[in-house]
C-alpha cells in the first residue's frame, strides 16, 4: 500500500512539473512572431485589409496592426510619439511634416521621424466628385458644382483643412475662384475628419455632392460624376515610409518592398489606384 501510493504521488509530481515547464515556455509561433504596426491613410482601409491577408502567406510570423485614420491625424499621433514602424500618406504634406530630409517649408517644425532612404512615392490616387444615388440637384461636373456653390443653392462635403482630400478641395476652390470661408457662412459646406465620413455622408444623401477619392467612391459603391484634373488640385500621391524609431526595421522594409510587388499592386489597381511613378523602383 505505501508502495504504491508513492508511486501515485511520484507520478503526480512529475505531471506538475511538466504542466509547469509547458506553460513556462512559449509556443515558437508566438516567440518568433513580430508585430509590425502600420499607420495607414482611411482611403487604403479596404485594400491593405486584403494585402495583409496575402501577406500572412508570404511572411506567417509577422503580424500586421492597422491603425486608419485621416493622414493629419496620423502624422500628429506620430508626432506625438506614437508606437509606429511604418506610415502610408495619402498626401505628401503629412510626410514632409515629419521628414527632416523635406524642404524647411514643408517641415516648419523640423521634425525627424522619417527613415532615411526608405521612403517612397507608392500610389497616385483621383479626387472624384461624388453625388447620391438620386442626384438631387443634377450635378455632372466640377463646373457645374462650382456654380452651384457660387449660387448658394448646395450642400457640398469635404474633408477638413488637415486632410489630404480635404486641402485637394481646398485646391479645386481656388482653381474656380470660390473663397471656402465665405461658402461655408453660407451653409453650403459640411465637413468630414477623413475621406469614409466625406463618402458616408454622400452615400446617406445628408448632402448633395462630397470631394472625395475615386477609390473610396468605388468601394462605397458611389456615383462619380467628375473627376479633377492636375491642373485643378495637383496629383494625388500617396508616399510611404518607415518611421526611424521603429524596432522592426528589416520587417518593415519587406512589407514596404511587399507593397510594390505585382502581387500587391495588383490589389490597388483592381480598387482603382495606380502606381506612382517610381513604385516598384
Amino acid at each position: 500500500m505505501k508502495k504504491t501510493l508513492a508511486l501515485l504521488l511520484a507520478a503526480l509530481t512529475c505531471g506538475l512539473a511538466a504542466c509547469t515547464d509547458q506553460a513556462a515556455q512559449p509556443s515558437d509561433s508566438s516567440a518568433e512572431q513580430t508585430e509590425l504596426i502600420v499607420f495607414a491613410a482611411a482611403s487604403l482601409t479596404e485594400t491593405l485589409t486584403q494585402i495583409a491577408a496575402d501577406y500572412h502567406t508570404v511572411a506567417p510570423k509577422v503580424k500586421l496592426i492597422f491603425n486608419f485614420d485621416s493622414s493629419g491625424t496620423l502624422k500628429t499621433q506620430i508626432a506625438q510619439g506614437a508606437v509606429c514602424d511604418l506610415f502610408l500618406s495619402a498626401g505628401q504634406q503629412q510626410m514632409n511634416a515629419l521628414d527632416a530630409a523635406a524642404e524647411p517649408s514643408a517641415n516648419s517644425e523640423t521634425l525627424d521621424f522619417v527613415l532615411a532612404g526608405s521612403r517612397v512615392d507608392l500610389l497616385e490616387n483621383k479626387v472624384a466628385l461624388a453625388v447620391p444615388a438620386d442626384n438631387p440637384k443634377a450635378i455632372n461636373s466640377f463646373d457645374t458644382l462650382a456654380a452651384r456653390l457660387q449660387a448658394g443653392d448646395v450642400l457640398l462635403a469635404m474633408g477638413n483643412s488637415d486632410v489630404p482630400v480635404g486641402q485637394y478641395t481646398q485646391k479645386i476652390f481656388a482653381y474656380y475662384g470660390l473663397d471656402e470661408t465665405a461658402l461655408a457662412a453660407a451653409g453650403c459646406l459640411s465637413y468630414g475628419g477623413n475621406v469614409k465620413e466625406v463618402a458616408m455622408q454622400v452615400a446617406e444623401g445628408s448632402v448633395d455632392a462630397g470631394v472625395i477619392y475615386a477609390t473610396d467612391a468605388a468601394s462605397a459603391g458611389l456615383t462619380v460624376a467628375d473627376t479633377a484634373t492636375a491642373d485643378m488640385c495637383g496629383q494625388v500621391i500617396y508616399p510611404a515610409a518607415i518611421i526611424k524609431s521603429t524596432a522592426h526595421r528589416e520587417a518593415a522594409q519587406a512589407f514596404l518592398d511587399y507593397l510594390s510587388s505585382d502581387a500587391a499592386m495588383s490589389r490597388f489597381a483592381a480598387a482603382g489606384f495606380s502606381p506612382a511613378a517610381n513604385a516598384g523602383g
